[in-house]
Order: C-alpha cells, then structure tokens, then sequence
C-alpha cells in the first residue's frame, strides 16, 4: 500500500496546492514542499529497510483489479531500479521546488499543481507494472510538462510547448498501438486477454510481430530519450523552460525513456532487440558525437547543456545494447548521474539567468573573482559533465564503454572520443562564463543560502556516486540480471559419461557463440560479467 501512497500524495499534494492559493500565495510552495520531501521519506526508508527475497528482483508488489473485464489492474512493483529512480525523482523534485521559490511569480498555485502531477506521473511510470496503466502515467506525465513550459517559459515557450507535446504524444500513441497489438496477440495464443506485464513476458511472438511491436515501443522511449534524429524538441523544450522544468525534462523525463528500455524493450522482445542491436550501438554513437560537436557551438547557455544530454544519453543507448551486466550496471549509474550533474548545469543557467537575464555566453565572463562560491560549485559540474574521476559520470561511463566494448569495439572506440569532445565543451563554459573577461555587470552577486542549500547536495551526490558507488551498484544488480536472463543460455549438460573428447573445463560457452530462439548472432557478444 505504501507505493500507492507514494503517487497519491504528490496528486492530493498537487490539487492542494493549487487550493491553497485562495489562503495564502505562499503557501502552494510550503504544500509542494512538504508533499515531495515526505515521498523521499518515505523511499529512502523502503531503501534502508528493505531486502529482495530469495531468488527475486522485487522488494515490494501490490495488485487490486481495476477494469477485470478488460484484464486491467492496478498493478504496482518495487525492484532496485525503480528504487533508485525514485530516489532520483523525489530528491529533484525537492529541489525544483526550491529553485521555484523565488523565480515563480504568478500563478504560483496552479505551477505547483503541474509540478507535483508530472512527478506523479513519473513515479506512476517508475511503479506500474500493467501495460495499460503504464501507458496511463506516461500521459499523466506529459500534459503538466506542457503547461509548465507552455505557460512559465521564456519568448518562445508555446512554439516549445507544442513541439514538446507533438513528438511525445505522437510517439507514444504508437507505443499504446504496441501495447494492444501484445494484449491480443497474447489473448489469441493464451485465452487469456490482460495487460499484466508479468504474464506478457512469456508471449509467444512470430519474428515479424515481434519487430513490429518492438519498435512502437522503441518510438516513444527513443523519442523521449532523445536519441538523434528525434531530439529536436529537446533543445528548444529545455532553452524555454522554467528552471525547474529544465531540471524535471533533463533529470527524469528523459529517464523515463531509458527505463522503458531495460524493463519493456529487453524483457518483451529478446530476439527483436538483438537484431536491432548493432543499429541501436549505431544511433547511440551518432548521439555521443553529434550532441557534443553541436553543443560545442553553442551560445545559448540552456541549448549548449540540452545538446550535452543528447550526448550523455547516447551512451545509455550504447550500454542497453550491449547486453551485459557491466554494460547495463553503467547505465543505471549514467541515470542517476546524468540527472544530477545535467541538472545541476541548467540550475547554474537559471542562477545566471536570475541575475543577468540573459542565457548568452558571450555577454558572460569574468565571474570566478565576483562570485567565487558559485565558480567552485559550477567547476564541480562541469568536471562531472566530462567525465573527471571521482565523480558520478566517469564511474557511469566507464562501466559502460567496458561493457560495450566486449559486444562492438568498433563501436566503443567512436565512443569514447566522444568523451573527449565532452572535455571541450565541458571547459568552454568554465572559459567563457568564469575565467575569459566580459561585459561588467556590477550587480552580480554570489549564491545565497537558499542557492547553495540546492547545489551543494547535488555536489554530495556527484562525489558519493564517484567515490562510492557499491550501494547503487549493489541495488541495481539483481534487477539488471533479471533483465537478462533471456539473453544467456543455460550451461550445457552431458547426459553420456566423459571420455577423452569431452574433457574439457566446465561452462565453456563461447559468449559469441550464444543462441536465442534459434538464431546465432555472430556480430554480437552476449553474457554477464563475473560477480
């Protein structure tokens, strides 16, 4: 019952705070505030508290029917990955309502109702485990995005809104035409019509079917991602976005796309995915290097770090590919990781943005002697965002390209030199806003307390997942190796006594060698990693 109430409190919490606005106009913050910060109570008490039980991923399930006829239900699960994303969710909600507190001027009530539905939504998306439901979540999620940029953002905020709004809903009304065509194909071979994500994993699927499904899901969760050449509302969503939905759309909605991936995409189409493998590694690659070389030319401070998303999330692409524990390990801290250093680089922005309203570079420079606070923090951001040992996105990256390069080396290399464009365009921004000389601003002021009691967590966060990061990878690993089971055969047993033609050492299964439903894929090494 408790992962129910972590939606409904941020839902009743959102209508709350809207009603609130009649008594007070600021209480809507108080009551957003409180709705959040209880909800990370509450998951890191189930993450302190809680174990997996012998021989399963999942810490907690709860399940009423919810349209029987239909086989609907209102199906809730908790395994470690949604564990940690809803950690991630709550502690930058925490945070998107405190970078509101001074930057939201009207409509407070109504901003704070968007703000903690989309988080909803986000958790509904991080929690459900029946497809229609999901599919449910996954719109809750968008409409309060597109209000939040629609009615709270900058000069171009409603063409941003409706870009916004046409790439997600068009994509993910594919996904719900894939989510059907699995519902009946699996009543026509079963009887049994459901959405139940757990029975649908075992859906006998013709090759064909299988492909065609695949990819409705793979629109909406490469979209969201987004993966090149489906990222062009990204960029102007984020540049016209309040801050808080900048850091929202950067460190959960984008998310959500990667978890799509690891819990509906592998699980559902094992054979499907494999065959798209080697054009998935492809697509992430192109992100790596596209995304870095374009937010090199950037001026737009908002646009310059939307363009490193597309770069940073190419790597989570390349890593659910890969097919194996290290590969996957690295995506999940890529997750967590991206979401902090990312959107602690769009909070830098909206610091800026408050002080000088302006988002370009060229009319920024020289502020590490006026604001040496803010210098040191955004270095540590920035030292993130390319990847600097001892910090959250170098661990991410990587166990990734480890994991990549025993599927595609090729594909690794190419990679990896995205990590050196990373470099550069982490240091222009040190360059240009802090250390090259600009235009006075006499005004200029350092962070507040209010300031740093948001960026100096996310500092905390970046250095615990770079130093010690064994929790996260201990609480991701027994739902990444349930996610491959269908990607490892089982060692091979000998029925006959051993003679001389049979000694040789046990499990020895050459990775490369691996069969799935049949089909050999020789382009592609498929196993997990040594415990």
């Amino acid at each position: 019952m408790i992962l129910v109430w972590l939606i409904v409190i941020l839902m009743a919490g959102g209508l709350l705070a809207w009603l609130s606005k009649k008594v007070s106009p600021v209480l809507p913050r108080w009551v957003a505030l409180a709705a959040v910060l209880l909800d990370l109570i509450l998951i890191v008490y189930l993450w302190i508290s809680t174990e997996a039980t012998a021989g399963s991923a999942w810490l907690m399930r709860y399940e009423v029917p919810w349209i029987p006829q239909w086989g609907v239900s209102f199906s809730l699960a908790l395994d470690g990955l949604s564990l940690l994303m809803l950690v991630l969710t709550f502690f930058l909600g925490l945070l998107a309502v405190l970078i509101s507190w001074k930057e939201i001027k009207n409509k407070v009530g109504f901003f704070h109702f968007n703000l903690l539905w989309v988080l909803a939504g986000i958790t509904g998306v991080f929690l459900t485990m029946d497809l229609f439901l999901f599919y449910f979540f996954w719109e809750v999620m968008l409409i309060p995005m597109y209000f939040l940029i629609g009615v709270w953002g900058h000069e171009n905020r409603t063409y941003a809104a409706y870009k916004f709004f046409l790439f997600t809903q068009a994509s993910g009304l594919l996904m719900l035409l894939a989510i059907l065509g699995l519902y009946f194909i699996h009543g026509s071979e079963t009887g049994r019509y459901t959405f139940n994500y757990f029975e649908l994993l075992n859906t006998p699927l013709a090759p064909a079917a299988a492909r065609l499904l695949m990819f409705g899901f793979l629109a909406a969760f490469l979209v969201k991602l987004p993966v090149v050449p489906f990222h062009s509302w990204l960029p102007d969503a984020h540049s016209q976005a309040p801050t808080a939905g900048s850091l929202i759309l950067a460190g959960l909605l984008l998310k959500t796309g990667a978890y799509g991936l690891l819990r509906f995409v592998i699980p559902l189409f094992p054979t499907a995915t494999i065959e798209f493998a080697p054009w998935a590694m492809l697509l992430g690659v192109i992100g790596i290097i596209y995304g870095a070389i374009v937010a090199y030319s950037q001026t737009d401070l908002k646009r310059l770090v939307a363009y490193t998303s597309v770069s940073h999330m190419g790597f989570v692409i390349l890593g659910v590919f890969a097919f194996n524990e290290w590969a996957l390990q690295g995506v999940v801290m890529q997750m967590i990781a991206h979401g902090l250093s990312t959107g602690a680089l769009f909070i830098l922005a909206g610091f800026l943005y408050e002080r000088l309203h302006t988002r370009d570079i060229t009319q920024m420079g020289g502020f590490w002697a006026k604001a040496p606070k803010m210098g040191v923090i955004a270095l540590v951001f920035v030292m993130a965002s390319l990847g600097l040992p001892g910090l959250g996105n170098f661990i991410a990256e990587f166990l990734t390209l480890v994991g990549s390069w025993q599927a595609d080396n090729l594909m690794t290399i190419f990679a990896t030199i995205g990590i050196v464009m990373a470099t550069a365009y982490s240091l222009r921004i040190m360059q240009k806003v802090f250390y090259e000389p600009g235009p006075q601003h006499e005004s200029f002021s350092d962070l507040n307390f209010r300031e740093m009691l948001i960026a100096v967590p996310m500092v905390l966060g970046l250095l615990w997942l770079g130093l010690y990061p064994q929790p996260i990878l201990d609480t991701a690993k027994p739902s990444i190796n349930e996610q491959l089971q269908a990607y490892t055969s089982p060692e091979p047993t000998i029925a006959e006594p051993k003679t001389a033609l049979h000694q040789q050492p046990e499990a020895t299964v050459n990775p490369a060698q691996v069969t799935i439903h049949q089909r050999s894929f020789t382009n592609l090494q498929i196993f997990q990693s040594p415990n």
